[in-house]
């Protein structure tokens, strides 16, 4: 069984060691000085939950929490902030920048071990989210598609995924397709925000597969600022050597020696602006269609449904 994981960040080494020794039998925990380094771990694999003082050199508490509350991909992960007894502007500091729950300093270990456990159970039954990109799932995408029929306002919807990302995956290995999708993720978040309004959507449907939801005047920009971002990225993802040829080498279903190019990423966007949409299945099945036919173009394109239905 998963042992879950917990961040903790104090630059004091006793304090380190009385949180190591309280939950390492019941948690795997790693452990920083300042916040700055916490913020370097996180880049790694996200822990469930981070466990962090208020003041600290180099980055407190307070700008630590701030950071990990703006990036999407970290949002979600709980935070318990240390503050020290009777210090209340610590306390309405921490929770102003986002902390999820705050503990007093000297702490009883076993209340600490209640307050993680209660806040780990009430983070997984409320989030709806991708558990590689935390992304929102299908549950609120489903959601966010019903709100924009309802509302009878223009919108679109930019079904997005990756070319050749299995051949990729045979390459590299499952862990370096996970961080390609990761960083799929962030070329979205950025376009999404940059040519986005405050209302638009995005999700993650699962593997390589996403969802963006916007006004129907945003659906070209988001598109293109996805496609230039990862085009630009999308050569990092491999060896020095598979980047000077171009290719990777793999194998066909028989076993026969093929060239691949580089992973591209092709979108499909449908639009309730050329025909009226009144279900969750109709954008389903153009997004399918869309998609289908952006993939079997030549590297990283997006394509609209044009066609004028009833």
């Amino acid at each position: 069984m998963r042992k879950e994981k917990i961040l903790t960040i104090d630059d004091d080494p006793d304090i380190r060691d009385v949180l190591s020794l309280t939950l390492s039998d019941h948690y795997e925990v790693v452990q920083a000085a300042n916040g700055q380094e916490g913020l370097q771990l996180l880049l790694g694999k996200p822990p469930d939950l981070i466990i962090c003082d208020y003041k600290m050199p180099v980055m407190d508490g307070r700008q630590f929490c701030q950071a990990v509350k703006k990036d999407i991909l970290l949002q979600h992960i709980p935070i318990i902030m240390l503050t020290g007894k009777g210090e209340v502007e610590d306390k309405v500091g921490g929770i102003n920048a986002g902390a999820d729950d705050y503990i007093v300093k000297p702490f009883e270990p076993q209340e600490l071990l209640a307050r993680i456990k209660m806040i780990l159970r009430r983070t997984e039954r409320s989030l709806d989210a991708n558990p590689l990109t935390h992304l929102p799932g299908n549950v609120s995408i489903m959601d966010e598609l019903q709100r924009r029929i309802d509302s009878n306002q223009p919108f679109a919807v930019g079904y997005a995924d990756l070319d050749k990302f299995k051949a990729y995956n045979d390459k590299y290995g499952f862990e370096r397709g996970d961080e390609v999708i990761r960083q799929t993720a962030r070329v979205l978040i950025k376009a999404v925000r940059d040519k986005g309004s405050i209302d638009a959507f995005l999700g993650h449907i699962g593997g390589d597969d996403f969802v963006f939801v916007c006004v129907d005047g945003e659906a070209d920009g988001i598109s293109q600022g996805v496609i230039d971002e990862f085009d630009k990225i999308s050569p990092l993802f491999y060896s020095e050597e598979d980047r000077k040829n171009k290719f990777i080498v793999t194998k066909d279903r028989q076993g026969n020696e093929i060239k691949i190019g580089f992973l591209s990423i092709s979108i499909g966007i449908v639009s309730n602006t050329v025909q009226k949409i009144t279900h969750l299945a109709q954008i389903g099945e153009i997004g399918a269609e869309l998609k289908k036919y952006a993939k079997s173009l030549e590297g990283s394109v997006y394509v609209r449904d044009k066609r004028k239905r009833q």
